[in-house]
């Protein structure tokens, strides 16, 4: 019987609660209406209303100041246009309600007088002077006259509050299908590649294809010893798009204390690879050493070593990926196709790419350089393997974050509290790196993570797994990111950093770009380019 009652009243109480709710509700809508009927009927029997009155509350608004604040006037008790304002916002209601009972020409009648309202009120804010008692008086007692016959045809008050519940409810399933439609499309058009981008690259490509001088001279410059050279300072970037790559080796050489020992290795796709050596073969970084190599050269990443190659073949993430986005379920950028893309699972093969190599620096293609980066290079690591900066100063940048933590073989292994930090600028020690066998740490992650239950999309939660340990904390000014998607982000922060980060959706290549933040990005780039200029006046 006791467990029957504890039943009953655990049934009761969110029922208890949503009454409680909708109680408040009505209570407060039934004093709106009260007081919006209390207004009407003040001001249709006239014979209760005293010329001399009305006549001081017009000397009242003659002395109001020159620039009207409109504001004050819509607040005031004693102003015509707030009387005209409680009595519009009652009007539409009975519009709705008209309407849905067939009452077309009170319907109509009511618009009407509406409209005359929202006239003389936009009168009030352009010319900055308050409505007058002749111009308010006609208004209102139409109005008022309407109204009452809207309540004569039985239009109450609870049969308005519940249409206006139903509306309420219906613009609520609106604005949550508007707030989906809207993060698509904000995804697609990140995707998409600007069209003076893709022209550029077209240019760029058919001139690797027909001079092959350009081709020659990248032979020569494959079999260059300082490629190798430990003594000099290396970075890495994998991507596929040109001009953000440009503008992350120029802005990094332009900040260098001694840019002619800056050596870049760029890693590209197939269709990229033409472009990228077009345009960096035929240009001048500061006399920075620049190799760029093709990914599908690397015949030995396959499905049968890295388990992410396989699983990129899969037909179900074929699927998963250009399905469209029919599943709302599905976050969209979690379908972004970069997640197909091999070039962004490169970083966890480093020490494979580049064998001789003892330390590097990692960059996004969506980083600035400020700041010579150099020093990085003698940074005591203490013997890890990542250099990172840290992104746990708000609460959710944290392993539980990125992590399903309800299945054992995370929760057995890592603590949800640990600090998260970031891809995108990061140092990386390789002799530490083939010590602690990252890439088999990676692997064995990847396939635990086969059916998706592990974690979401993404190189960063792999990342949190492989590097467990391993990362040693940098100062926060080597890195500042957000620059794609926050607004708010401090200026003195910005000009304190040493690389800043546009992760985000609203990269400064695109039309979606954060304007504020756009020029630090934008002053990095020729546009006296002869390519550049073409393609952005075709």
């Amino acid at each position: 019987m006791q467990k029957m009652r504890r039943r009953a009243a655990e049934y009761r109480r969110p029922v208890r609660r949503k009454l409680s709710y909708w109680i408040c509700v009505l209570l407060g809508l039934f004093c709106i209406a009260g007081l919006a009927l209390f207004v009407i009927q003040h001001n249709h029997q006239e014979d209760r209303v005293e010329h001399p009155v009305l006549e001081r509350k017009l000397r009242v608004e003659q002395f109001v100041h020159e620039r009207l604040n409109v504001t004050e006037e819509l607040i005031s008790t004693k102003s015509f246009s707030r009387q005209l304002a409680e009595q519009m916002t009652l009007a539409k209601a009975y519009v709705i309600i008209a309407k849905e009972h067939n009452s077309l020409h009170l319907a109509w009648e009511l618009s009407s007088k509406i409209r005359s309202c929202q006239l003389l009120l936009s009168k009030v804010a352009m010319t900055g002077k308050p409505i007058t008692l002749e111009e308010a008086e006609p208004i209102i007692k139409s109005l008022s006259s309407l109204i009452f016959k809207a309540q004569d045809a039985h239009y109450d008050i609870a049969t308005t509050i519940m249409t206006m519940k139903s509306h309420i409810q219906a613009l609520e399933e609106l604005a949550n299908a508007a707030t989906v439609q809207s993060t698509v499309f904000g995804q697609i058009a990140a995707e998409a590649l600007p069209k003076s981008l893709h022209c550029l690259n077209v240019k760029l490509t058919a001139d690797w294809l027909k001079k092959a001088p350009l081709q020659h001279l990248a032979d020569e410059k494959r079999n260059s010893p300082r490629l190798m050279d430990n003594n000099l300072y290396h970075f890495c970037i994998f991507s596929d798009n040109v001009l953000p790559t440009s503008v992350v080796i120029n802005s990094t050489v332009s900040n260098a204390d001694h840019p002619k020992q800056l050596v870049f290795h760029i890693v590209t796709n197939g269709v990229s690879y033409g472009a990228m050596q077009g345009w960096f073969l035929t240009n001048d970084f500061k006399g920075s050493t620049i190799e760029v190599q093709n990914i599908e050269e690397f015949y030995w990443l396959n499905a049968s070593y890295a388990p992410i190659v396989k699983q990129l073949l899969n037909p179900d993430s074929q699927a998963y990926y250009f399905g469209g986005y029919e599943d709302m379920k599905v976050e969209p950028k979690l379908r972004n196709p970069k997640y197909l893309s091999l070039l962004n699972h490169l970083r966890f093969y480093i020490p494979e790419i580049f064998p001789q190599l003892e330390k590097i620096i990692f960059l996004d293609d969506d980083v600035v350089v400020q700041k010579d980066l150099t020093p990085l290079f003698s940074l005591d690591m203490h013997g890890n393997v990542n250099g990172a900066v840290e992104t746990c100063l708000e609460a959710f940048h944290r392993y539980y974050k990125y992590l399903n933590f309800s299945n054992s073989i995370i929760s057995s292994k890592f603590d949800p509290q640990a600090c998260a930090w970031a891809f995108g600028m990061n140092i990386f020690d390789l002799i530490a790196w083939r010590k602690a066998n990252v890439t088999a740490r990676y692997h064995y992650w990847q396939e635990q993570n086969a059916d998706g239950t592990l974690w979401k999309q993404g190189t960063l939660p792999p990342g949190l797994l492989s590097f467990y340990g391993l990362t040693e904390p940098l100062d926060r000014r080597w890195h500042v990111l957000g620059l794609g998607y926050d607004l708010n982000i401090d200026n003195r922060l910005i000009e304190s950093a040493a690389v800043i980060h546009f992760n985000g959706n609203m990269k400064p290549w695109l039309k979606l770009a954060i304007h504020r933040y756009r020029p630090l990005w934008d002053r990095y780039i020729n546009r006296s380019h002869p390519y550049l200029k073409d393609c952005v006046t075709s």
